[in-house]
């Protein structure tokens, strides 16, 4: 008969297994705790990452809008920072950050330049400001840290994050394509003012006695006006239409473009891209001048923004003038006078910043346009 006995020595050994069984085995559920805590708190950094990318995006678009709006109106160039940071802080602060508002910094937003074919940011001339640069950071200095639920157990409480976004206005536009639909016209003013004048306006060297602030006013802005009314072309009779359309555009077709802007069928019926070609020049066939059968057209978009093209010389006369275009820029028309004698005729524009769908981006370091801009987008 055997014996169901079990010896001492192998009770105790069946003892020390089942200790150490436990040993391990809290031992792994801590390990696991710690790894799910870690996954937990890496989920949590990865969200608020994602969190502060987006507000600091929310923040450089809005600000960049801003900053157009301010432009547009006339205000000193002074005012545009405190403006921008302004808005972009009221779109931040929704955009929580791991449930914390977030503060922009004065010393982590700024103004400038954006290059799109360079893609660089610099701050030297507040003349061509078309961006805004947000640097957003939750750190111990700045918002704080942002505080992690299990991570605390290995020595780390918190994480730093910081994100960075650029939105601009791209501004090297060398020309259009055609809208999509039939309904879509581009501003585009069906004149021509010589590269001469546009320069002296821009260098400050023409009068500045107009202003518009909802209406025209006898005030200095800044903004430097000459007269659009064409003078000393270099082509007697031809006084600055140009054809963006089929030839001899009639009155009633420069009127519907005055007003309405270019249509779909205009550029189709130009029978070409109104692009800037390889050597920075599109060739448009010229009219016969601004008559007084457009004066009412053109009153009635004064205080509205338009393009123009700018040309840089013109040979022909009458109608067999050809204009060589050379760049295209933003104007705000001020005051209109296309009655009585020739000398007292005139088209008083001033620069104006206006946006403009449906152009073709210029990929060289050249610009060849002024105060004409994409609506805003981020550029990094």
């Amino acid at each position: 008969m055997f014996s169901t006995h079990t010896p001492p020595s192998l009770r105790r050994r069946k003892h020390r297994r089942r200790g150490s069984v436990a040993v391990l085995s809290i031992f792994m559920i801590f390990a696991m705790v710690v790894i799910l805590g870690l996954t937990v708190d890496l989920r949590h950094i990865h969200n608020g990452q994602e969190e502060l990318t987006r507000c600091s995006d929310a923040a450089a678009l809005a600000g960049c809008w801003e900053l157009f709006d301010v432009q547009q109106s006339g205000a000193d160039s002074s005012t545009w920072p405190a403006a921008s940071l302004a808005e972009a802080q009221r779109f931040a602060t929704p955009n929580t950050v791991g449930g914390t508002g977030i503060d922009v910094n004065g010393e982590d937003y700024t103004i400038g330049r954006y290059d799109f074919a360079t893609q660089t940011f610099d701050t030297l001339d507040p003349t061509t400001f078309n961006a805004v640069r947000v640097h957003l950071r939750r750190q111990s200095a700045s918002n704080g840290e942002l505080p992690l639920f299990f991570s605390g157990v290995l020595g780390r409480e918190s994480q730093p994050l910081e994100a960075t976004s650029t939105a601009a206005m791209l501004n090297s536009i060398s020309g259009f394509y055609s809208p999509q639909d039939d309904a879509t016209t581009l501003d585009i003013l069906p004149f021509a003012l010589d590269l001469e004048t546009w320069e002296a306006v821009l260098a400050g060297t023409t009068g500045d006695n107009l202003s518009y602030q909802g209406s025209v006013r006898n005030s200095s802005n800044g903004l430097h006006e000459c007269n659009l009314y064409p003078q000393g072309t270099g082509s007697p009779g031809n006084r600055g239409t140009v054809d963006i359309g089929g030839a001899n555009n009639s009155t009633n077709d420069l009127s519907r473009q005055i007003v309405h802007g270019i249509s779909k069928q205009d550029l189709e019926d130009l029978g070409k891209p109104l692009v800037l070609d390889t050597h920075g020049e599109l060739l448009l066939n010229g009219d016969t001048g601004i008559s007084a059968g457009v004066k009412d057209e053109l009153a009635s978009i004064i205080g509205q923004t338009r393009v123009i093209p700018i040309f840089r010389e013109v040979n022909g006369n009458g109608n067999n003038a050809y204009y060589t275009i050379v760049k295209f820029a933003g104007v705000r028309i001020l005051e209109v006078k296309l009655t009585g004698r020739m000398s007292g005729k005139k088209v008083i524009i001033e620069p104006a910043p206006m946006l403009v769908r449906n152009v073709r981006i210029s990929t060289e370091g050249e610009s060849h346009s002024d105060y004409v801009y994409t609506p805003v987008m981020l550029v990094n």
